[in-house]
């Protein structure tokens, strides 16, 4: 199919999205934002989601969630019952993709469960959304967004010492969304006559999240606890500060930076003081150093050191409220918001970040009302399935999807790492003088003599699938051969530093002449073309500047951060769908695309809400700490043992006399003023003190069994080599896999958030060593000889081991320092 002046990349689509959720809705509207035809079947009264607050009046004093709007923006509503078996039959069968949300759907024997629907339409791609997956001891769990992040180990390490602390909703349901976008996706591009089914776990999507602290925790300890308020083991300084007017995100943690820092401050002495040259050892020193430079900061506003910082190009800026963000210039000037409508409300909302610049995702847009399509819902008959790809007979999706990947660290190399799970032939390319910087920062000739560089596990977590080659992008001869390479492949992912390709002459300006249908992704902090594009930026500062920490906490606690570098994860999950929707319209019409992701943009979903609600009323309601703003009670209570926790949440007015009883208050589960989600708010000091005296005389475990056992939503807060060693539903649905590497030998990794026909995806292969199979690469793709392979490698363009420091050209060292998004420095390193 060929379609001319596409709307959007994915035009021409047709996706059914059965049953409720956020996952499920923000899956969808990934969909519809971007092109495509969406149905969605909601139940005689509507979408319980249309209850949720915000509320915003759609005329004749009706009132309804703008945050349900925001994700359902671009559909067509469709009102069935779950008896209706024609009436869903119809809609999934007009379908290309169904995304069902329905418990027990999988396994329903019935004329609209997954196995009579793929009887009955044979190319019908399918992807299952649930709390927990199909089978396992959680399976019939009631979930909640804080439950599935408590035991996917995302919690256990944020807050203060004395308990954990954090978002109570709109978080959990974008990781599983993005994976659900990315495998359908992926089955579109793979193409055939028989489409496939996915099944999505919330809480094993969300366990990517935390790759980089269980690859810490392995080794350390110290990295499995709480340390304090925007305290994160062993990265320092990294934090937000009040400032005269305003507050200041701080992540300054290499060296360079640390001293740069110290230098602002007037603290040129502390900068050089030898007890704070190790990053660990000036972490443990945290409290001292803050009552150094924290009041010095006073000084001036946010803003007025955020302009110093980018003199010195520090990734330190401003922390935003909701306000502040909302109308940031910009953010503004990119289009980063748009107007959503629904019936005669009108707000303002994050616009999809997946920015495909010849085919970019709609500015938000018109959200339906209930059952507003139910006799005009059908789209046009064409299908975009495609012909099978040269490797579909390998049984993944992506098989013979060719892709460049000059990323580095987390984000772009998570992306990557999906590609190259779901099947994509995925060329990691590294240099010698300069590898990935997650293999760590010591190159030495001791170092390399003991393999270093091949021993970091976080390294080994993001890299698995790969193929790995050196090139020297820096001398002509590798910068060459890497546009060569190009002409090969579907799409390049990369996350240098804005304006490094461009000097290597390896920009998508000039990749394009050589490959005209290239997909190339890039991922600025900031966006590619707005005044902060050469800001510098971890994952810190991406959940800084997103204004988050603004919204996370309690009443009087400064912004909190969420995670040690929010914005990596999230960014790489965002850039992999960006990707596939890329190579999809690239399949069908043979055009290519530059996507711009702005990794900030990745980070406004999880604040929409707030921006909603900001848009709506002009401010945002007050901090809540752990509790919830529909579902009470709500929170993170202390059970028997050293930090032990168990999340609790009432998802109905029908679970609190459950609770009650449960706890032994069988009188709070009579009283009719408790009845009401208004009646228990009034009281929710004195019933949040009720559960916790009966959770602090059991262990997480047995508090979160008993409540299940009476269908209320709780789960216990596991640690991360808990999550990884002990979980019982990761355990028991083999999710963590355990696979050998030459000098790292073996160790677990977990298993790809897509699982196909009951069974998660294997690992197929480690990650590459250094160089592993450039030998191989470039003779199989470009044709090299062996005698012109080895005058490579003598010219030290190509080759297998990293070059001392000692022997790097100060040139290459230089432009390849400034390539990289974090200088000089890996995460934690």
């Amino acid at each position: 199919m060929t379609p001319a002046a596409a709307r959007g990349a994915l035009e021409g689509v047709r996706v059914a999205e059965f049953g409720a959720g956020a996952a499920l809705a923000y899956c969808g509207k990934l969909f519809a934002d971007l092109g495509a035809h969406v149905v969605k079947v909601e139940p005689p009264g509507g979408d319980p989601g249309r209850r949720e607050p915000p509320l915003v009046d759609i005329g004749d004093g009706l009132l309804e969630s703008g945050v349900f709007a925001w994700r359902n923006t671009n559909k067509k509503s469709v009102i069935a019952a779950a008896e209706d078996a024609d009436r869903l039959r119809e809609i999934a069968g007009a379908s290309d993709v169904l995304l069902d949300a329905r418990p027990g759907a999988g396994a329903d024997p019935g004329p609209t469960g997954h196995g009579a629907l793929r009887a009955a339409f044979p190319a019908l791609v399918i992807v299952a959304i649930s709390w927990f997956g199909e089978d396992g001891p959680y399976r019939d769990f009631v979930g909640s967004d804080t439950v599935v992040r408590a035991l996917a180990g995302v919690l256990g390490t944020v807050g203060p010492e004395e308990r954990p602390l954090f978002l109570a909703e709109h978080q959990a349901g974008f990781p599983a969304a993005l994976a659900g976008f990315t495998a359908a996706l992926s089955a579109l591009i793979g193409g055939g006559p028989r489409g496939r089914r996915f099944e999505i776990s919330l809480q094993e999507a969300n366990v990517p999240l935390v790759d980089y602290q269980m690859s810490v925790a392995a080794s350390f300890p110290e990295a499995d606890r709480r340390w304090g308020l925007n305290r994160f083991f062993p990265v320092f300084p990294v934090g937000i500060y009040p400032c005269r007017e305003g507050w200041l995100g701080v992540t300054a943690f290499s060296p360079d930076q640390w001293r740069h820092f110290c230098a602002m401050l007037g603290l040129e002495a502390e900068a050089e003081r030898p007890e704070y040259q190790i990053l660990s050892d000036r972490f443990l020193r945290a409290q001292a150093l803050e009552a150094l430079f924290a009041p010095r900061l006073l000084q001036r506003t946010a803003h007025e050191w955020f302009e110093e910082t980018q003199r010195r190009r520090l990734p330190i800026v401003v922390v935003p409220d909701m306000a502040e963000l909302l109308t940031e210039p910009v953010h503004r000037s990119r289009g980063a918001f748009g107007e959503v409508r629904l019936g005669a409300a009108r707000f303002q909302a994050p616009v999809l970040p997946q920015r495909l610049t010849a085919t970019p995702p709609l500015a938000v847009g018109r959200a339906p009302l209930a059952g507003e399509h139910d006799g005009t819902w059908r789209a046009p008959p064409a299908s975009v399935r495609l012909e099978p790809g040269p490797g579909a007979d390998a049984g993944l999706p992506l098989a013979g999807v060719r892709i460049v990947d000059l990323a580095m660290g987390w984000a772009g190399t998570l992306a990557t790492r999906q590609l190259a799970d779901l099947g994509a032939e995925v060329i990691k390319v590294e240099g010698r003088a300069y590898p990935d910087w997650w293999r760590g920062s010591d190159y030495s000739e001791a170092a390399n003599a003991v393999h270093q560089h091949e021993l970091a596990l976080n390294f080994n977590f993001l890299n698995r699938n790969k193929t790995g080659i050196t090139l020297d992008l820096t001398r002509p001869q590798g910068a060459d051969l890497l546009r060569r390479l190009v002409r090969t492949a579907d799409a390049v992912v990369e996350n240098y530093a804005c304006g490094v390709l461009a000097k290597l002459g390896l920009d998508y300006a000039r990749l394009v002449k050589e490959k005209p249908d290239l997909v190339m992704v890039s991922m600025p902090a900031f966006g590619a073309t707005t005044p902060w594009a050469e800001v510098r930026a971890y994952g810190s500062t991406l959940e800084h500047g997103s204004g988050l920490p603004s919204i996370t906490g309690r009443p009087d606690d400064p912004p909190i951060m969420n995670h040690i570098a929010y914005g990596d994860p999230i960014g790489g999950l965002n850039a992999c769908p960006a990707v596939l929707a890329g190579v999809l319209h690239q399949r069908r019409t043979g055009e290519g695309q530059f996507i711009d992701l702005s990794q900030v943009e990745c980070l406004f979903p999880l604040v929409a809400p707030w921006i909603i609600e900001q848009s709506i009323s002009g401010s945002v309601a007050p901090r809540q700490g752990n509790r919830h703003p529909w579902l009470v009670p709500h929170g993170c209570f202390r059970c028997a043992g050293e930090d032990a926790w168990v999340v609790v949440a009432v998802t109905g007015d029908e679970a609190w006399p459950a609770l009650a009883r449960t706890v032994g208050r069988p009188d709070l589960a009579a009283e009719p003023s408790l009845a009401s989600v208004e009646g228990r708010r009034g009281r929710e000091d004195e019933l949040e003190a009720a559960i916790e005296a009966w959770t602090v005389g059991r262990s997480p475990d047995e508090a979160m069994a008993a409540l299940q056992a009476r269908g209320v939503a709780a789960g216990a807060v596991r640690g991360l080599r808990e999550t990884m060693e002990t979980e019982p539903q990761l355990t028991a649905r083999g999710f963590w896999q355990r696979i050998d590497r030459p000098f790292l030998g073996p160790h677990l990794q977990a298993s790809p958030v897509f699982r196909e026909e009951g069974r998660p995806y294997a690992i197929r292969t480690p990650a590459p060593t250094l160089g592993q199979s450039t030998r191989e690469v470039l003779g199989r793709l470009l044709g090299l000889t062996a005698e012109e392979l080895n005058r490579l490698e003598a010219a030290c363009i190509i080759g297998e081991a990293p070059i001392p420091m000692s022997e790097r050209a100060p040139r290459s060292a230089a432009l390849l320092r400034e390539a990289a998004k974090a200088p000089a420095a890996q995460l934690g390193g």
